[in-house]
């Protein structure tokens, strides 16, 4: 009762200038332990005693509008001791941070707890009037998970070291404390080699010619991210994925002359580096000399190094590699030696709205937090087919809210399964499971607002969005064929002898079938080849309005060379849409060509990556209307086919959600 009775007081006593509610309510990630305690702590002269952090906390109190005075009365107090009572994982990681009226106190074991508090701070900024405040409250806080971080294969694609900074410096606010820097690969060596220059000579770079990081570069990236308390690992992939690697010197680095090469590569490596670790990947290849795993590891050791190792890859035992990075379905952690789970974190692979929720629920590496042999996970932007601008790199992986999503699970622990109870599938919205993520969802979309502005966000809320779809009829291959759906909405039909049902599902994107079959569930839980599925929903609109719609039947990976669909087709597998029985017909596709290839960059395939499509809706109830066909879940042009659709409306920037909209699939208003 006395938490409620503070939030009543403050609900009152600080009047906000947005109309939704920041603070305690919109912490991201949640904390281990919060307790309201009604006070408030006005920002303006404020006096710091601190023993680390002095220049990134008079930084801080600057940005939120106060200035830095020794006498002042309010007061930020830091201090770092042996323990935190109450704290069980990662302590080193951990703080205790209280708002009171007159003071903040941080306590810490370390630097690294107390720049976490500071971010927890930041988020609590509120308005008090015309002033500004921090709420008050008691929060004892820690990581579930050592290991939080995201990848970018750069060794594919060139991303902007400007770019790079951008992403680590915003994703550090959310307690992201790794940065994988996947340097090398079949297509380009990036990192600058002074003892080898032709290693970055274009005629060895077969896309983005000319673009590497100098070795200044990288020492200037290393030191950016330990001022944000970010880990950079960074990956030199050996002895596979190296086609760069022999196209400048004709061997193999498994061969006797290769890995005297390699040796000296990783001499310069180690010397740029100022980290802890160096991943060697090892992942994809075969292994020709026996030798060369265990003597590379060791060999990277004798320099100071740590290791990490791709799983599947070499096979070790404790004691012979310092971590595993387990990738694939088949990645699997070993007693004794620390994993990082990437297993089903592929965000090249990823839809917009679907895949989010089997990411937010599931629990890294099937459990509820970390320990000795499971440091945490990372997520995985792997850049196959080429995809420009970068800015479109992150907006058609949905990358921020994807790594928000992770950011929060890795710090919290829990989850509800592995990607493998309801997977993409929203449930009912009774559950916990459903409130959780729906308040995952509120948060992440407040932030987005207020802390993501410019930077590359498509997700809207869809939580909202309800559908009725159909049991998939047989249609023996025929994907135009006609069912009952078509002629009238039902929530049952008798077709040849059998009763074909429907069910509600929830969400702007839904998968019938995922993308990698059934290991991680979708709306059907035995999907079949040659089916028909229909889906629809009403949307009651509160005023006659012209507005945008997203809208597509197969996300395009960035991890596969299809074919973009043929001009006046959704797709190759016959979807369609109608908005008050006139059907919607797809945009004109940017990308014509008919070779398959990873060097040929997607168009605007995905709704996302186009502007979207501008529709007008009726006042009242507005009937939308999917028929959702699939032949092959692999075709010519499409090497994994995924039978899903994406249909949301949006504001004609894409930039919102349309307020004032009910979904119902039953015309139900509440």
């Amino acid at each position: 009762m006395k938490i409620l009775f503070f939030f009543f007081i403050l609900l009152f006593s600080c009047p906000l200038v947005s109309p939704v509610r920041a603070g305690i309510t919109h912490l991201l990630p949640k904390p281990q332990q919060l307790t309201a305690n009604g006070q408030q702590f006005n920002i303006g002269n404020i006096c710091i005693s601190t023993s680390v952090l002095q220049a990134e906390w008079e930084d801080f109190i600057r940005e939120v509008g106060g200035k830095v005075n020794p006498r002042a009365k309010q007061k930020i107090e830091v201090r770092l001791i042996n323990s935190l009572q109450g704290v069980t994982l990662n302590a080193d990681e951990a703080y205790r941070l209280e708002v009171t009226n007159n003071k903040i106190t941080v306590e810490a074991v370390s630097s690294k707890g107390v720049y976490w508090a500071i971010q927890t701070l930041r988020q609590l900024k509120n308005r008090n009037g015309k002033k500004a405040c921090f709420e008050g409250c008691l929060i004892t806080d820690w990581p579930s998970f050592r290991i939080r971080g995201f990848l970018q294969d750069v060794g594919r694609s060139y991303i902007s070291l400007p770019e790079l900074k951008k992403e680590i410096a915003i994703l550090s606010r959310y307690k992201i404390n790794v940065f994988h820097w996947h340097l090398t690969e079949n297509q380009a060596w990036r990192l600058e080699s002074k003892i080898y220059p032709a290693l970055n000579d274009s005629v060895n770079v077969t896309r983005m010619p000319g673009k590497y990081y100098t070795l200044n570069e990288a020492k200037e990236l290393v030191s950016f991210c330990k001022q944000y308390n970010v880990m950079l690992i960074p990956e030199i992939d050996m002895p596979g994925h190296s086609a760069a690697f022999v196209r400048t010197f004709k061997c193999d680095m498994q061969s006797p002359e290769g890995m005297v090469i390699l040796k000296r590569l990783v001499d310069e490596v180690c010397e740029t580096f100022d980290v802890p670790w160096l991943h060697i990947g090892t992942d994809e290849v075969q292994f020709t000399n026996k030798t060369f795993a265990p003597e590379m590891v060791a060999y990277v050791r004798a320099k100071g190094k740590k290791v990490i190792s791709w799983n599947p890859g070499w096979q070790y035992k404790p004691g012979e590699i310092d971590m595993t990075h387990l990738w694939s379905y088949r990645g699997k952690a070993q007693k004794g030696i620390p994993a990082i789970d990437s297993k089903f974190h592929y965000l090249n692979h990823f839809d917009t709205f679907g895949d989010i929720v089997a990411l937010y629920n599931s629990r890294i590496y099937n459990q509820s937090q970390g320990s000795d042999d499971i440091a945490g996970g990372i997520m995985g932007m792997w850049h196959d087919r080429l995809v420009v601008p970068e800015q479109n790199m992150i907006l058609e992986n949905n990358f921020y809210p994807n790594v928000l999503a992770f950011a929060e699970r890795s710090w919290l622990g829990g989850g509800s399964e592995y990607f493998d109870g309801n997977g993409v599938i929203l449930p009912k919205e009774d559950t916990k499971e459903f409130k959780e993520f729906a308040d995952f969802e509120r948060r992440m979309i407040w932030h987005k607002e207020h802390s993501f502005k410019g930077y590359p966000f498509a997700y809207v809320k869809q939580t909202n969005v309800k559908w009725n779809i159909t049991d998939a009829f047989p249609n023996d291959g025929d994907l135009i064929k006609v069912f009952p759906p078509e002629h009238e909405l039902k929530a049952s039909y008798l077709y040849n002898g059998k009763e074909y049902g429907t069910r509600q599902a929830i969400g702007a994107g839904i998968y019938l079938r995922h993308v990698w079959g059934t290991f991680v569930p979708s709306f059907y839980k035995d999907p079949k080849e040659n089916s028909t599925a229909y889906a629809w929903t009403w949307v009651w609109s509160p005023k006659k309005q012209d507005v945008g719609l997203w809208v597509e039947f197969q996300n395009y990976s960035r991890s596969e060379m299809d074919l973009s669909p043929l001009q006046g087709k959704w797709d190759y597998k016959g979807s369609r849409i109608w908005l008050n029985d006139n059907e919607i017909k797809p945009p004109v596709w940017t990308a014509t060509h008919k070779e398959k290839s990873n060097e040929i960059p997607l168009g605007n395939e995905n709704c996302v990556a186009r502007p979207p499509l501008m529709v007008h809706l009726n006042k009242g109830w507005n009937k939308v209307f999917l028929k959702l066909p699939v032949g092959k879940f692999s075709l010519p042009e499409v090497r994994l086919v995924k039978w899903q659709f994406t249909v949301v409306f949006v504001t004609p920037n894409g930039d919102k959600a349309v307020d004032g909209l009910i979904y119902s699939p039953d015309k139900a208003k509440l």
